[in-house]
């Protein structure tokens, strides 16, 4: 089989084709940098992605919170871990890089803050 790739990993946006079989890569053409063909290899056998969205702030100058995982997910678990995120909601004053959800559903990513949020 034949399948084309927009690689994500950095701002080249590489148009990668990758010929293969089941997970057997047999080619992989268009990455200008080995970021790439890692991209391809794990699209191909184990896809995975990052979330970012935002969540309630009580008490805080700012209604809402950015928040990430830190680091990606299968991307077959993100509406379960969406889920998860849906209910958190913190109190301000909120910091970069708190942990407001660690190991969210047993995954090994947890849920960080990427905002500070000053109290009233």
């Amino acid at each position: 089989m034949t399948r084309t790739f927009t690689c994500i990993i950095c701002p080249n946006g590489c148009e990668i084709t990758a010929e293969y079989e089941g997970t057997d890569v047999r080619s992989i053409e268009g990455a200008t940098c080995p970021k790439g063909q890692d991209y391809v290899r794990q699209e191909l056998t184990d896809p995975r992605r990052n979330i970012a969205t935002s969540i309630p702030v009580e008490c805080g100058e700012l209604p809402l919170v950015s928040v990430r995982l830190d680091r990606p997910i299968p991307k077959k678990d993100i509406f379960t871990v969406m889920d998860a995120i849906n209910k958190l909601h913190v109190k301000a004053p909120t910091a970069i890089g708190q942990v407001v959800l660690p190991d969210v559903c047993g995954l090994g990513a947890n849920v960080i803050i990427t905002k500070n949020v000053a109290a009233l």
